[in-house]
């Protein structure tokens, strides 16, 4: 046992949940945003704008996902070299047979495949042949038995989650809305999380209000002590700032979630908003305002297949209201209370910003 510990050591495998749920969580959805995110934006925009280069490079970017999260996940696990460059075809391979689950395929299978290659990392004289073979061959062995029922089962999960959110949009707006706002500003990551559940339709809308009452409430109900540094590196950049801040006095995160548990079933059982961009989108939030980009990719695209008639004031008063107005108010107004009884005190949302 002990050679087996020092082994690992030696090669850096860390088989834990912050490793995995946490670094290779939050990689893959940056892998995720290099590619089909930013893609979808520049093909909206060229669409939009008539501009035939940005569609066809939206297009190159959208195509390698599988790749991209592969390789930022085996960067977040430490991989050498050898490693991380195989697992592209990794990437490739889960992604296209998971289907509508590819990304948690890809997480998954990675993550194994990427440990198995460091574990061989060096180990031969044949290095250069034996690391990128046994990455390869391991991961796509693996995609093609595993892949399609990984896949098929997020989907499962997602589609319930929707199915859910349809037939009963006030309830499970709060939950879907709470849950996954808690989760963006935790050190996990709510993008790829709904990424891995292909979460769109009415649930991304719930998703997306939780996430905007996060980033917006933070960023405005701290406005005293952070000002505007502050207000712009959570408004737009991200809650999980908040963290240190939230391990030392957890009332602080009383109303952005509680704004949260408001604007999510506002979003769904008033303004309908649905998320029906990617499924990424809808665990971003306000950040660099991917999850309203993604909103209004969705309406274009609906447009486009007549599933909508066209974008109404109504549908653009919600997602303002939802994303940002309602979130600042209602988190502000909930902060004041809690700072007349105590319960946040000065400095308790200072950030080093």
């Amino acid at each position: 046992m002990n050679k087996i510990k020092a082994f690992l050591k030696r090669k850096d495998i860390e088989i834990s949940a912050k490793r995995y749920g946490i670094e290779a969580l939050s990689a893959m959805a940056q892998g995720l945003f290099a590619s089909l995110l930013v893609g979808t934006i520049l093909s909206t925009i060229g669409t939009q704008l008539h501009v035939e280069f940005l569609e066809t490079i939206g297009g190159f970017a959208s195509a390698v996902k599988g790749p991209a999260m592969a390789i930022a996940i085996g960067y977040a696990l430490k991989s050498p070299p050898l490693v991380l460059f195989s697992l592209a075809a990794v990437g490739y391979a889960a992604d296209d047979l998971g289907g509508a689950g590819g990304p948690l395929a890809v997480l998954l299978i990675t993550i194994i495949a990427a440990e198995l290659g460091k574990a061989v990392s060096k180990e031969t004289k044949l290095d250069i042949l034996v690391t990128p073979c046994t990455v390869i061959i391991s991961g796509c062995l693996l995609s093609m038995a595993l892949a399609p029922y990984i896949g098929k089962a997020a989907s499962l999960a997602g589609n319930a989650i929707m199915w859910a959110t349809e037939l009963q949009p006030f309830f499970m707006g709060i939950i879907v809305s709470v849950v996954v706002g808690i989760a963006l500003t935790l050190p996990i990551s709510s993008a790829a999380i709904c990424a891995a559940l292909g979460l769109t339709g009415l649930a991304g809308g719930a998703a997306l209000a939780g996430c905007c009452a996060q980033m917006v409430g933070f960023a405005v109900m701290s406005f005293r002590e952070n000002k505007w540094g502050g207000l712009v590196s959570q408004g737009l950049g991200t809650s999980m700032l908040q963290m240190g801040n939230i391990v030392k006095n957890p009332r602080i995160w009383i109303p952005p979630t509680l704004a949260s548990a408001i604007t999510g079933p506002i979003a769904t059982c008033i303004f309908k908003l649905q998320m029906n961009g990617p499924a990424v989108s809808s665990g971003m939030g306000t950040c660099g305002l991917v999850g309203q980009i993604g909103v209004y990719t969705g309406w274009i695209n609906d447009i486009a297949s007549g599933a909508k008639s066209a974008i109404s004031a109504f549908d653009i008063a919600g997602l303002i209201l939802i994303s940002f107005i309602l979130p600042a108010i209602l988190t502000w107004v909930f902060s004041l209370i809690l700072r007349k009884i105590g319960w946040i005190k000065e400095n308790d949302l200072k950030l080093d910003v």
